[in-house]
C-alpha cells in the first residue's frame, strides 16, 4: 500500500532527475507505478506535496546544536541550512516557494530563536533576525542553484557584457570578485556580515 511517506520520498527522486519543473503529479505517479488518484489520497494537490517535500529536503535542520556561543551557533544552522538545500537539485526553489511551516522547519526555527534569546534578545527581535537569517540563506542558495544550470560558457559576466553598460570602474572590480570568487566563500562571509549585526544589536540591548 502507498504511504504518504512514499509520495515524498517519489517527489524527492524525480526532483532530483527532472528539476522542479518537471516535478507533475502526472510524473511522479508514473514513477510511483500509481493512479493520479493514489496520489491525492494524500495530498490534495501538488501545493501539499510541495509542502511536505520542501520540509524533507531540510531534515535535520532542527538537530541539536554543539554545546557553543550564540554566534557558533547561527553559523552552523546557516550552513546546515545551506548544505540541506544544496543536496537537491532546485532544493532552494523548493522551500522558497511554500509557506505553510512543517515540523523540521519549526524546529531549525526554534534552535535560532533559542540561541538568540540566550543571547539576551527578546523573543519578537529573535524571531525576526532568525527569519531574516533564513531568508539570506534561502536566497544566496537560489542563486547558486541557478547558476549551476545555466549551460557551459553562460555566466554573469558574460550576460553583463552583453548589455554594453558604461559601468563605474568599481563596478567592474566588484563584478570580479563576485563572479570569480567560490560560492562557500561568499556564503561565510555575508553569514558573518550578518552575524556581526546581530551582536551590534545585542550589544545596544536589542534595541
Amino acid at each position: 500500500m502507498l504511504r504518504k511517506a512514499d509520495v515524498v520520498d517519489g517527489a524527492l527522486k524525480l526532483l532530483d532527475a527532472e528539476g522542479l519543473d518537471g516535478l507533475t503529479m502526472r510524473r511522479l505517479g508514473a514513477a510511483l507505478n500509481v493512479q493520479g488518484s493514489a496520489l491525492y489520497r494524500h495530498f490534495p494537490n501538488k501545493e501539499a506535496l510541495l509542502d511536505a517535500l520542501a520540509d524533507r529536503i531540510v531534515d535535520g535542520l532542527g538537530d541539536p546544536l554543539p554545546e557553543a556561543d550564540w554566534r557558533r551557533q547561527l553559523h552552523v544552522l546557516g550552513d546546515r541550512m545551506r548544505s540541506a538545500m544544496l543536496a537537491h537539485r532546485d532544493g532552494a526553489r523548493v522551500v522558497g516557494g511554500t509557506f505553510a511551516p512543517g515540523l523540521n522547519t519549526m524546529r531549525g526555527a526554534d534552535r535560532a530563536i533559542t540561541a538568540l534569546c540566550t543571547a539576551g534578545l527578546a523573543p519578537a527581535q529573535a524571531g525576526w533576525l532568525a527569519f531574516a537569517l533564513f531568508y539570506y540563506v534561502l536566497g544566496h542558495v537560489i542563486e547558486e542553484q541557478a547558476l549551476a544550470e545555466l549551460p557551459a560558457g553562460d555566466n554573469w559576466r558574460q550576460r553583463i557584457e552583453k548589455l554594453d553598460a558604461d559601468m563605474s570602474t568599481h563596478y567592474s572590480a566588484a563584478l570580479a570578485a563576485l563572479t570569480g570568487a567560490d560560492p562557500g566563500e561568499r556564503f561565510r562571509y555575508g553569514l558573518q556580515v550578518f552575524i556581526d549585526g546581530v551582536a551590534q544589536q545585542i550589544d545596544r540591548g536589542g534595541s
